[in-house]
């Protein structure tokens, strides 16, 4: 048996470099090597090919064959030293990785996409799952107080727990595994149990069923999700630093970047810009080798990236083309040599190290339309974010086509393109503006101006707003924020709304009135989501788009289908889990999603009632009209909403026709839309927030 503490042996394990070039005889070998030098999951990826099928059962009886020599071969020895010991036991956990890595892509939805048979998967479990067990076995006998295969468990389940501080929905599923666990058959209950709560899981089902795609607006939890079919994965500077409190071991990587960085280490804040740039592709790396296999078998359809430029040169073109070229050609180099691994012994004529990276441009300025259609010429995919009205989000759209056609003429494949619709970031502020007028108007008809708005701070938590010496009106605007009123039926604003002296309402009255405005502005960014969709996407307009494509830049029908199949709306910063459920289609979507509401719509999914098939193609729902009715008189929906003169007139060209209005917002009025200040605020502060800590992180390296 072992004296060294086997569980802290496990948790402290870290891989080996990897060797180039590449020296090997077969699959099975190269999986087994890449596994012990302490990448199984980059050993399991391998096996995610289409050249794989048919062929899995054998390849999989090779390298269980040889892990268990190496398995056997590390039984414990009395007078062995602590190092001897340690690396018996990293042997062993290696190994237990690997085959709970292979069949946790079984059991997930990468076995689907691959295109294995039901027949090999299920042998290939049965095959797992016993010598699994034989393995514990073994390590009982040999008296074992603390089996390796528990410490194996244990780590996977403590790295699920990490997701969003355990209120993640993979954190959530990390503890229903674990009541699926037996003594004694840690490794083969885990992936049992790993099995009934993924494949019993909403998001797999509407996956499976083709409902839609969804992807990850986090970085941790990414494999978790991927066996439950995501695709897709946003990054943003407010991520990247949560990225680097989730898992502080980023902060080792990005030290050895750091350090071969000599020119920082004098004066690291005149080279900020580009120490943040590096620091948030050590935090993108790992998302990209997440996705890659699924990035390879759809030909860069699925499994993408999304990455934020840097906001402070998001007005600008060329600061905003530079950027993304380093990014990208950094990227590049990155994953040659990672794909030199993961698709060894297959086809020399697979495309290696072309990135699964989109660049999210941000759409609240003019420059965006050309930085779209500029990187979608060069075979370069983009997701225009900071976007929540049709007008913005037809007009990229279409200059991403343009783009796409460019490079398609040219014969480059083009890359997946994104279009996000910021519907909860749209209604939030939408309730903002009301709420705003609504108290400014009831503090104006009370007798008790200073006792209500005092109260309502209080209530809120937002007395700091009450203390800035700023006009009353400032202060209102700071209170109705999204941090801190997050419904207008909070039952203090209710109570401050109904506290004035308005004639002839009660509370009750008031409480209605708040309820139905909450519940109309809950559908505003659904509404702008369905619009846009319905242009592109619906059944009577896709087949427009497709014949203007061919006429406009001289494509074959099948190039322009390729155009059109690589365009998603991306609906994001959900709120609720009905900004989900009716944003669902079976294709040119893709939801991405929040690890806490992943939660909240799988509770939402379990609830007596639920029906998965009410909401099939939920996008193509016609807006309710008296809803529709009472949002149209918010300017800032009207302008949302509608289109341009100028865009019904390119619409009305192709054949594209409707009730569209002309109030919508102008190319020249994105920078000053309510919404996109706000965000691009946001994105600014966590932006410069996170160049500080890289900077001053620097600082402390140098001065050692």
């Amino acid at each position: 048996m072992y004296t060294i503490d086997v569980i802290s042996t496990v948790l402290g394990s870290r891989p080996e470099e990897l060797e180039y070039p590449i020296f090997g005889l077969s699959h099975s070998e190269h999986v087994v090597d890449t596994s012990l030098k302490g990448y199984p999951q980059l050993a399991a990826d391998h096996l995610l090919n289409a050249k794989m099928r048919g062929k899995l059962v054998a390849v999989l009886g090779d390298v269980i064959r040889r892990l268990s020599l190496e398995f056997s071969k590390s039984k414990p020895s009395s007078g062995e030293t602590a190092e001897e010991q340690a690396r018996k036991v990293r042997m062993r956990q290696r190994a237990y990785e690997a085959l709970i890595e292979i069949s946790l892509n079984l059991v997930g939805m990468e076995s689907r996409i691959v295109g294995f048979s039901e027949k090999e998967v299920n042998e290939s479990l049965k095959h797992i799952v016993r010598v699994l067990d034989c393995w514990e076995i073994m390590e009982k006998n040999e008296g074992a107080e603390v089996s390796v295969a528990k410490a194996v468990v244990d780590r996977f389940l403590v790295d699920m727990g990490k997701v969003m501080y355990g209120e993640g929905m993979v954190a959530k599923m990390g503890k229903e595994m674990r009541e699926g666990l037996v003594d004694g058959r840690w490794a083969s209950s885990f992936i049992e149990s790993a099995k009934n709560v993924i494949q019993d899981n909403v998001y797999y089902r509407m996956i499976e069923k083709g409902f839609c795609k969804f992807g990850n607006d986090y970085a941790l939890g990414l494999r978790w999700l991927r066996h439950l079919g995501f695709v897709q994965v946003s990054t943003n500077p407010v991520l990247a630093a949560i990225a680097y409190d989730d898992d502080p071991e980023l902060w080792d990587e990005f030290r050895k970047v750091a350090e071969n960085h000599n020119e920082w280490m004098a004066k690291p804040e005149e080279f900020g810009d580009e120490i943040a740039m590096q620091a948030t592709m050590v935090a993108l790396w790992p998302n990209l080798l997440v996705f890659r296999p699924i990035a390879l078998l759809s030909k860069l359809h699925d499994g993408m990236v999304s990455y934020q430029l840097n906001p402070n040169v998001a007005a600008s073109f060329e600061g905003s083309i530079e950027d993304a070229l380093k990014i990208y050609s950094a990227a590049e180099e990155f994953l040659r040599r990672y794909d030199a691994y993961l698709t060894w012994g297959y086809s020399s004529t697979l495309e290696r190290g072309r990135p699964n990276i989109v660049f999210k441009v941000a759409g609240g300025y003019p420059a965006a339309a050309e930085i779209t259609a500029t990187l979608n010429s060069l075979g370069i995919g983009t997701n225009n974010t900071v976007t929540y009205t049709v007008a913005q989000e037809v007009t990229l759209i279409m200059a991403a086509m343009r783009g796409m056609a460019e490079a398609v003429k040219r014969g480059i494949r083009p890359t997946q393109v994104y279009e996000t619709n910021m519907g909860g970031r749209l209604e939030s502020h939408l309730r903002d503006l009301e709420a705003e007028k609504m108290l400014l108007e009831a503090l104006r008809k009370s007798e008790d101006e200073k006792q209500i708005l005092q109260r309502l701070a209080k209530e809120l938590n937002a007395e700091e707003e009450l203390k800035k010496e700023v006009l009353l009106e400032e202060k209102i605007k700071g209170m109705c924020g999204y941090t801190y009123l997050k419904r207008l039926t909070h039952p203090s604003f209710v109570e401050a709304i109904a506290s004035a002296k308005t004639k002839g309402r009660t509370k009750g009255e008031t409480l209605a009135s708040l309820t139905r405005l909450e519940n109309d502005l809950g559908l505003a960014g659904t509404f702008v989501a369905q619009r846009v969709f319905w242009i592109f996407f619906s059944p009577e307009n896709r087949p427009k788009w497709l014949l203007h494509r061919q006429r406009e830049f001289g494509l074959s029908p099948s190039e322009a289908e390729e155009v059109m199949h690589k365009i998603d709306v991306l609906p994001a910063s959900k709120r609720k889990p009905a900004d989900t459920f009716l944003t669902l289609a079976g294709r040119n979507m893709t939801n991405t999603e929040f690890p806490n509401h992943q939660w909240n719509v799988l509770q939402a999914s379990r609830q007596g009632g639920f029906k998965l098939e009410d909401y099939s193609n939920a996008i193509l729902r016609k807006p309710e009209s008296d809803v529709l009715k009472r949002l149209l008189v918010l300017e800032d929906f009207r302008k949302a909403y509608e289109l341009t003169p100028e865009l019904r007139k390119d619409l009305n060209e192709i054949g594209i026709t409707g009730d569209f209005g002309d109030g919508g917002l102008r190319v020249e009025e994105w920078p000053n839309f309510g919404s996109v200040v706000k965000t691009m605020n946001q994105f600014s502060l966590g932006y410069e927030d996170f160049k500080k800590r890289a900077v001053e992180f620097v600082r402390k390296i140098s001065e050692k």
